[in-house]
């Protein structure tokens, strides 16, 4: 008697759902269809397409709205997660997307690229950062996504080296928490007979495998996480220690997640492109500066000086070798709070014109 009751209180709610699933297809319909006549205004008058400060603008209004609206339910990661999805599709339906990005398939840059671009996309796996750039260079892709740097290993020197030799800009980041997950085929980690994963991997996730006693079978140490899950796609006694992403590509079940030692691991993706944004409420600001002058003593204060007296908050400075005439100087990526077209900014722009590169602005995430 209880089934019976729980079974028709089930199909009432379900009843609901469906209801709901099927408002919010109508409700899409129509929001595709504003976007379509959008995408004709935008390749009438050759804008671009993509505009991730407007994407930035309505993701903060939709959560500060859930939040006056007490929708409990809903937070920020639920709003990002299904609006840059309904965002991409819509790209795609104004015009279809092509993006590079450092491969292979199934790497994090490529799980980073399709968080912003959705899996409708049109992807182009490359080898090196730089092929990314050429591709772009080349038209082969109209947007690039390479890594810039990891909260544990630091910047990425050939992003910065080919940021300041291209003229590409940057148009949008993508912080993305590195979670390793633990997939297999097999019906008991007690099956399992090899994992495979990089060398890297093995040791970031060293206390699971110790944890599951899984330190003494065969562990494979491939070029790539992507890699290892294609070979353990096709051996049910095997594992591997890989991206969420490429575990779904290779359709390998996720037995464990979040297996890595420590869960604060994150890293920063860049989106770059030939185009600029236009300015925002909350923007953030890459540069490289180079001279000469560096090597002089009170240079790199005068720099700072210069930022602090504009009241210019620097959130990130790394130093790189610059190469001119065959001597080495130092030169220095930077980021800070604000756009090129703030006044402040283009003070200091003026004021160190044959110094400063600039590298894009973009919505801050902060």
């Amino acid at each position: 008697m209880g089934d019976i009751i729980i079974d028709k209180e089930l199909e009432k709610l379900r009843k609901h759902i469906d209801k709901i699933d099927s408002d919010l297809v109508d409700l899409l319909h129509k929001r595709l269809e504003y976007v379509q006549q959008i995408g004709h205004l935008k390749v009438k008058n050759k804008a671009n397409i993509y505009r991730p400060d407007r994407e930035r603008e309505i993701i903060d209004k939709l959560i500060k709205y859930a939040k006056k609206h007490d929708l409990h339910n809903i937070n920020k990661s639920i709003i990002e997660a299904v609006f840059y999805e309904i965002f991409a599709i819509a790209r795609n339906i104004e015009t279809p997307q092509k993006i590079a990005f450092l491969g292979p398939i199934g790497s994090y840059t490529h799980q980073a690229a399709e968080n912003r671009f959705g899996p409708l996309s049109t992807y182009l796996p490359l080898t090196t950062i730089k092929a990314v750039f050429e591709a772009l260079q080349n038209g082969n892709a109209k947007y690039g996504v390479i890594p810039l740097e990891n909260n544990t290993n630091g910047m990425v020197g050939e992003t910065i080296d080919n940021l300041a030799q291209y003229n590409f800009k940057i148009i949008n980041e993508v912080v993305l928490p590195i979670h390793h997950s633990f997939a297999t085929k097999a019906n008991s980690i007690l099956d399992i007979k090899k994992i495979y994963s990089k060398d890297i991997a093995f040791g970031q996730c060293s206390n699971f495998l110790q944890f599951n006693q899984l330190n003494d079978i065969e562990h494979v140490s491939v070029s790539s996480t992507a890699l290892g899950a294609k070979f353990a796609s096709d051996d049910n006694n095997s594992a591997v220690i890989c991206s969420e992403i490429a575990a779904k590509i290779y359709n390998i079940p996720i037995m464990f997640a979040n297996i890595q030692n420590h869960h604060t691991n994150k890293t920063r993706f860049v989106i770059i492109s030939d185009f600029t944004n236009q300015k925002g409420s909350n923007d953030k600001t890459s540069i490289f500066v180079s001279s000469k002058d560096f090597a002089k003593a009170g240079a790199l204060f005068e720099l700072l000086k210069d930022f602090k007296d504009e009241n210019i908050n620097i959130t990130k400075i790394d130093s790189r070798p610059v190469q001119s005439d065959g001597v080495y100087h130092s030169g220095f990526y930077m980021d800070f709070y604000g756009h090129k077209d703030d006044d402040n900014v283009k003070r200091v722009f003026n004021k160190r014109f044959n110094e400063i590169k600039w590298l894009g602005s973009y919505p801050s995430f902060n």
